[in-house]
């Protein structure tokens, strides 16, 4: 997957905000065994903690009581499964953020990567693979809703047989991910209503659509059918989301909650603090509510 190197220069490009948040680094704490509410299903993208090597990383997530990782493939599964860890959110298929579903030159591979990675998604237990609108590079925003809807058709069919859910990351366009087409919530709901499949979601990332549009927990409210799973932030920077950044994650929790969600809420947040698991642990807590 390219998305693995295109995050890799977007962590680097996040150095110049860490660096300005020295003041708020705190010092390195103890982990303990978290005592977790259990209305939240917590998870963790895997790539913001990616220094860590993965069996060590896979005992600090058994020690704080996180069940989950998001974005990892088959190579990671194994290990995953020794320790526990359920893959709440699988990559393995497709060109990565820039290139995807709408560019129809692309289709005839795509759909033959995802027809491959489906089954693999399926036989190990899992359920959600990710999918990316790709770049707009000049295209008109309907003509790009179009093409996605009639490439990811082709996979349904499969998908469906196989349980698992194709979901669609909603991106900024405005910080991060330049030109990116599914950079709006209701350009994704209208998406969803185009492909008419409960086996394709959106997933919403709460950081990416502060950016872009706002109004977090009242997108909750009216589109939480189309959003089959979330991802944290802390905005602007990105960063950890307690009270340095806007917003306040208790309460989009709870309207999360109040949906009657079910699935996981992953951090993706880029920790500043010198103890990347400490903060780890203060965001779970955060949003376990």
């Amino acid at each position: 997957m390219k998305r693995r190197t295109f995050i890799g220069t977007s962590a680097a490009a996040s150095v110049g905000v860490m660096a300005c948040k020295t003041a708020n680094a705190m010092p390195t704490n103890k982990i303990t065994t978290t005592e977790l509410k259990g209305n939240i299903n917590h998870s963790v993208c895997r790539w913001c903690y990616s220094k860590i090597p993965m069996e060590e990383f896979l005992k600090n997530l058994n020690e704080l009581g996180i069940k989950a990782i998001d974005l990892t493939g088959p190579e990671d599964w194994p290990l995953m499964k020794k320790y526990n860890i359920h893959a709440s959110m699988c990559w393995g298929a497709g060109k990565g953020i820039l290139e995807g579903w709408n560019d129809p030159k692309l289709h005839e591979e795509l759909i033959a990567d995802y027809l491959r990675v489906i089954p693999l998604v399926a036989e190990a237990g899992f359920t959600n693979l990710i999918c990316f609108s790709g770049n707009r590079n000049g295209m008109d925003d309907q003509i790009g809703l179009k093409n996605c809807a009639e490439g990811l058709k082709k996979i349904m069919p499969v998908a469906e047989k196989h349980g698992v859910v194709i979901q669609m990351e909603l991106l900024n366009s405005k910080v991060d991910h330049a030109d990116y087409m599914c950079d709006h919530t209701e350009w994704g709901v209208e998406l969803c209503k185009a492909i008419g499949s409960d086996n394709f979601k959106l997933l919403y990332d709460i950081y990416h659509m502060q950016i872009m549009e706002g109004d977090i927990i009242r997108n909750i409210q009216d589109y939480h059918q189309y959003f089959g799973h979330y991802h944290t932030g802390g905005n602007p920077g990105r960063n950890e989301i307690n009270d340095t950044q806007e917003l306040f994650y208790p309460a989009i929790m709870k309207a999360i909650l109040a949906t009657g969600y079910k699935g996981y809420v992953a951090q993706e947040f880029i920790p500043t603090w010198e103890d990347k698991i400490a903060a780890l642990k203060e965001g779970v807590t955060i949003c376990d509510v």
